[in-house]
């Protein structure tokens, strides 16, 4: 008797239960954002490759959903309340729609940087994007993942570094930086007591401490003897003798090779109208 009650019971759950009728995910459109981990700018300085005129960011993109069979399409707008650069001056404009491939669901997008404005030597210019639907997506997302920030400019500040080998690079200056970033092979030298072993690097850190001062006091001859690198010099057309030295990927940024008459000698000069010493 007490089996039968059971089997009562259990049939009177079963029959009891509704079914529930759920909608079907492909009712409602994937969203799209932004793939960044966080939503802090981007800093970006063309002076760590002075040999461009133009470069590269690109911004990665992600679905809130799932891939289908074809090609997708959405929008990538300047957001012009919070952008100062000028399309066509600080980038190029951007296309009016962007694809999502068939079977993904990530893909990246090329935001290109221009290298034309000579005042981006003195100041930063910020360009914000903001990802939406287009045709195939919904812009349901918070606008903080679907916006972003590029901070850029021409321009360079002095490392953390600097102070540490200031007997062999001498004072800071911006033309002096770039200087060792074309001739160095590196960007970075080591901070001093950083770590345990930091001096272990003493003597990779001379090396290019040393490429520098070779390009500093035989600036014709590094040239010739590094075509790869792209650099020439270029005499002035004002019979003072002074030369431009400059990238033939980027003849806009030119730095001052002049020439001093009573001592026979060429000798940079940087932003502050001073020699650039080692």
């Amino acid at each position: 008797m007490k089996r039968l009650n059971i089997i009562i019971i259990l049939a009177c759950l079963l029959f009891s239960c509704k079914k529930e009728s759920i909608a079907p995910y492909d009712l409602t459109r994937d969203n799209i954002y932004l793939n960044y981990t966080n939503t802090d700018s981007l800093v970006y300085s063309f002076a760590y490759h002075p040999d461009l005129e133009k470069d590269t960011i690109w911004v990665p993109v992600i679905i809130s959903g799932k891939a289908t069979h074809q090609d997708r399409h959405f929008s990538v707008a300047a957001v012009d309340s919070a952008t100062t650069a000028v399309a066509g001056k600080h980038y190029e404009p951007l296309k009016s729609t962007y694809t999502m491939p068939a079977d993904s669901g990530t893909t990246r997008i090329p935001v290109i940087l221009l290298n034309t404005d000579t005042a981006l030597v003195n100041k930063s210019v910020n360009l914000t994007i903001r990802i939406s639907g287009g045709t195939d997506f919904a812009s349901n997302l918070p606008v903080p993942i679907r916006s972003k920030r590029i901070l850029y400019s021409n321009r360079l500040e002095e490392p953390a570094w600097w102070s540490s080998w200031a007997g062999s690079m001498g004072k800071y200056s911006r033309v002096k930086h770039q200087l060792f970033l074309i001739s160095s092979g590196t960007t970075d030298l080591v901070i001093a007591n950083s770590y345990p072993d930091w001096y272990m690097e003493i003597p990779r850190t001379l090396y290019y401490i040393a490429n520098t001062r070779y390009l500093l006091q035989y600036p014709m001859a590094w040239v010739s003897e590094h075509p790869e690198s792209g650099y020439v010099l270029e005499k002035r057309n004002d019979n003072t003798g002074d030369y431009d030295f400059f990238s033939k990927a980027a003849p806009a940024k030119r730095f001052l090779l002049k020439f001093y008459q009573s001592a026979n000698k060429y000798v940079f000069i940087d932003e502050n109208g001073e020699q650039v010493l080692f």
